[in-house]
């Protein structure tokens, strides 16, 4: 069967899309994007399925390439249908929508929070009747709307709403929809060409010419189509018979240009300003068609032409139309167009558009045009729109002669386009900065923004010199802008802890001097963190803490849009003082702060710290935990998010000890050492888990030997425990007095409980006991239920040569539970091995009470457990409303009960 619904083949096609639908009709969402060449029938597709979408309320959207530099422009069309379902969304995305689409003012919207709330919308709006988000063009819209569309497609689930896209295949448009199924068109078999070729006629053609015609085409419809419009049959036959190029993509636009030089130089003049405005708005193509002293029904003569339909907005019969008219101009025709909607703009009250028309309309520099660019660029800005403020800031240093201003654009520039995550566009404006000529702050921005995109991109070449390029942006801004040189050195600590011991270029201890003549140039939260920093990397530990804990105490007092950025400072100062109650609380609330602000990358940085950071005073379960939100959050963001991996995870969790370690080679090698470091050390660790002590000291000496920042002593207990029982017991004093020390001057319960732990192993039998008992109270009165574990297994087996077989089997047995219920699988053979011993049948211990329940089933049953609402679990997890209720239903149905309380109930007995 060739003809389907108005069209000719397309089979296949039509069943995929007609299965889509009838899944949003059940309440199952979906999505689809239809690529292909120019012509191809992706349009046509996407009409017949609409058409065709009965039970569904559609929503229809296009692109137009002059709105590209116009952010949330699509957003701001697509959701005024939607808008009457605005007061239903949580407040934080009613906001974002609002000031994304210009219509209210507040803080710059993160695009994925927008997305959060176009998901609630659509939500919404097929609560009644299933919603079809039909976006024709996609390739013309504004990035941020993209983004925000694509991310809505990624995330649905259980809403009844399905979301196609048709767009042309280029420049890697399908790899920028990340995660959404492609579908892409190739031309019409044979037999349906030739059955379009001939439908299309009003005479008969040969068959063998139509063929032809067919193959030299390649089975594009639409220049079937408009061939067998503009020839006869007769003319067709020799051209399909014939060398001469048939007119597909660019051919056949140079075709749609001919048909336009065919009409009325009034009607060529009214199309042109069609194809140059944005709007599709026919008043505002009117003002400027009369300021062009155009005839009022030329309008109506560019309709009867075929070249445009005239709607609720006009429409250009296909795209290549639209560039065929404005590509076969000459540029002294377009810029007279320009100037036209500029005025008409300006008229209407369009702020950007006058700018972005005015810009179009200049030849060479303008400085005055330039700087109502970089207003418009401003207000892009505002509304969250860092990609057009990319895009429009450029023209304005394009515009502007040269000198300072046009650098500090370029550099603006460059800035937007990175947090817009356009890597190679960056480098490309970076490029175009003259340094030799560029002032002090922005050659400082300019080292701030290529480190930022070196790390970003994993340049081996930046990653172990960030910190000393950082330092040397902070020296370019001093006595000029104290709040950029605060925010580099800042930058530079984190950036000193990526690196590790691969750091080059500034050494650690002048790194310490410039954050203490830094912590000296002003009164705010700012400084006291740098002078924090400062005593962390110079002073002498017990002077330093005073001075860390005020800076840690300065982090969790900032605003919350500011302390979100915190994550990696959290983790070291919270770590140097062994606060792990603090940390967690902490670390916890900047990403409550990050996924309730729809700040995914700041997200997914936050997480891999908590991650690492609960390796050390934590649970292998909460790391894991955390791991599995990062693979979320990449998911979220249209990433690949299987190769997301925590080399000492990886190392706590079984892997072989060979992957790990070439994982942390890997890291080495382009720079984080870091995670090299901290994989080393989880390896060590697990050597000591598994007895295998002299492996361990081996991997542990190097590490203690060189230490690192706040890092090593937490491998100071593990280098004990290898050293005592490798026959080294001569080189743990020293580590043991240090802790000592440290518990002593922090005050800290975690660390006082693991000092003594030591002191327990290092001791001699006669005091050995006392340490012990002080360690598992100390330790149980944290969360570090690992040390508090593991202080228990080697009580146990100190109990055991000491022939306290009953009073070793208790404290075993509540070893291994610590070890289950904390995930750390790897201790639990060793601590059973001595259980047998002692002749104590092991107890099984489930690690969670809940292991049939999914990741994310598991998280959003904790998050209801503690009274948060399905909206507020919708907006931390990045799902809708409907995603959520379907998921609790499910955690009830596998855990036998029926209420909140109940649920409440199994965890909390479940975690104690």
């Amino acid at each position: 069967m060739i003809k389907i619904g108005g069209l000719v083949g397309r089979d296949d096609e039509r069943r995929r899309l007609g299965l889509l639908l009838g899944h949003a009709r059940n309440g199952r969402g979906g999505s689809l994007l239809i690529t292909g060449e120019p012509g191809i029938g992706k349009t046509a597709l996407l009409e017949a399925s609409t058409d065709g979408a009965a039970g569904l309320s559609l929503l229809r959207l296009d692109g137009f390439e002059s709105e590209t530099t116009l952010p949330f422009a699509g957003i701001q069309r697509l959701t005024i249908p939607l808008s009457g379902h605005l007061p239903g969304l949580p407040e934080r995305q009613q906001q974002a929508i609002e000031v994304a689409s210009g219509v209210a003012e507040g803080p710059p919207p993160d695009r994925f929070l927008v997305g959060l709330g176009v998901l609630g919308l659509l939500a919404a709006a097929a609560a009644g009747t299933p919603v079809l988000c039909a976006v024709d063009d996609a390739h013309l819209l504004d990035q941020e709307s993209l983004e925000v569309m694509a991310f809505v497609a990624r995330r649905l689930a259980v809403e009844p709403v399905a979301m196609l896209f048709a767009a042309r295949d280029e420049e890697g448009f399908a790899a920028r929809m990340g995660g959404v199924p492609e579908l892409a068109l190739g031309g019409l078999d044979q037999e349906s060409a030739t059955a379009l070729l001939s439908r299309s006629l009003t005479a008969p053609i040969d068959p063998a010419s139509a063929a032809a015609i067919a193959r030299a085409t390649g089975g594009n419809p639409l220049a079937l189509i408009d061939l067998a419009e503009g020839l006869s049959a007769q003319e067709l036959g020799g051209l399909g018979l014939g060398d001469d190029p048939i007119p597909v993509g660019r051919r056949l636009e140079a075709h749609y240009a001919r048909r336009v030089r065919q009409t009325d130089p009034q009607v060529q003049q009214w199309v042109l300003l069609a194809a140059a405005d944005a709007t599709g708005n026919v008043d505002f193509i009117t003002t400027a068609a009369r300021a062009m002293g155009l005839r009022e029904d030329v309008v109506d003569h560019a309709e009867t032409a075929g070249l445009v339909e005239l709607r609720e907005t006009v429409r250009f019969r296909h795209p290549l139309v639209r560039s065929a008219v404005y590509n076969a101009s000459s540029g002294a025709d377009r810029r007279r167009a320009h100037r036209a909607l500029a005025g008409a703009a300006d008229r209407h009250g369009m702020v950007e558009l006058e700018a972005w028309h005015s810009a179009k309309a200049t030849l060479g520099t303008d400085a005055h045009v330039a700087d109502r660019l970089e207003h418009a660029a401003d207000l892009a800005a505002r509304r969250g729109g860092f990609a057009s403020r990319a895009s429009i800031l450029t023209r304005a240093a394009e515009l502007t002669p040269p000198g300072r201003v046009k650098d500090s654009r370029l550099v603006g520039a460059a800035e937007a386009a990175l947090v817009a995550g356009a890597a190679q566009i960056t480098h490309e404006l970076l490029e175009r900065v003259d340094a030799d000529t560029a002032d002090r702050v922005d050659r400082g921005r300019m080292i701030v923004v290529r480190c930022a995109l070196g790390i970003f991109t994993v340049d081996p070449a930046v990653l172990s010199i960030a910190a000393a390029e950082l330092v040397r942006a902070a020296d370019e801004f001093h006595g000029l802008d104290t709040e950029r040189e605060q925010r580099a050195l800042l930058k530079a600590f984190e950036s000193c802890t990526n690196a590790d011991r691969l750091m080059r270029g500034v050494t650690r201890h002048e790194l310490g001097r410039r954050f203490e003549a830094a912590s000296k140039l002003g009164g705010g939260p700012e400084s006291t963190i740098l002078a924090g920093l400062g005593s962390l990397v110079l002073q002498p530990y017990t002077e330093a803490v005073p001075r860390v804990r005020a800076a840690f105490d300065a982090i969790v007092k900032l605003p919350d849009h500011e302390m979100m950025h915190m994550g990696p400072a959290i983790a070291s100062l919270g770590t140097f003082l062994w606060d792990d109650a603090g940390r967690r609380a902490a670390l916890a609330r900047a990403a409550a702060v990050a996924r309730d602000a729809g700040a995914l990358q700041i997200l997914d940085q936050l997480m891999w710290v908590i991650s690492l950071s609960e390796l050390t005073g934590g649970t292998v379960r909460r790391a894991e935990e955390a791991i599995e939100q990062v693979r979320e959050v990449r998911r979220a963001m249209g990433y690949d998010a299987e190769n997301v991996i925590n080399a000492a995870l990886m190392a706590w969790t079984g892997s072989p000890r060979h992957v790990v370690l070439a994982v942390a080679d890997g890291a080495n090698a382009v720079g984080f050492g870091g995670v090299g470091a901290s994989a080393i050390a989880a390896v060590g660790l697990r050597d000591l888990a598994e007895g295998q002590y002299r492996d361990a000291y081996d991997r542990l000496k190097p590490l203690v030997r060189e230490p690192f920042l706040h890092v090593t002593p937490h491998q100071y207990p593990d280098f004990v425990e290898a050293a005592i029982r490798s026959g080294h017991a001569h080189e743990a004093q020293p580590y043991v007095d240090l802790l000592v020390e440290r518990a002593a001057a922090n005050e800290s319960l975690w660390c006082r409980g693991v000092a003594e732990r030591t002191r327990a192993l290092a001791g001699d039998d006669a005091v050995a006991e006392s340490h012990f008992l002080a360690a598992v109270q100390v330790l149980g009165r944290t969360g570090a239920e690992i040390d508090l574990a593991r202080a228990h297994l080697l009580y146990g087996e100190w109990l055991r040569r000491m022939r306290r077989r009953r009073e070793a089997g208790e404290q075993l047995q509540l070893a291994v539970q610590h070890f289950e219920h904390s995930g750390a699988q790897m201790f639990v053979p060793r601590t059973r091995a001595e259980l047998e011993a002692v002749g104590t049948t092991p107890m099984t211990h489930s690690g969670s009470g809940t292991p049939e329940l999914t990741t994310q089933e598991s998280t959003i049953a904790r998050l209801a457990a503690v009274g948060h609402t399905n909206p507020e679990i919708a907006a931390n997890l990045f799902i809708s409303v409907n995603t959520v209720d379907y998921h609790l239903r499910k955690v009830f149905q596998k855990l036998g009960i029926s209420s909140r309380r109940q649920l409440a109930d199994k965890l909390k007995a479940d975690d104690d």
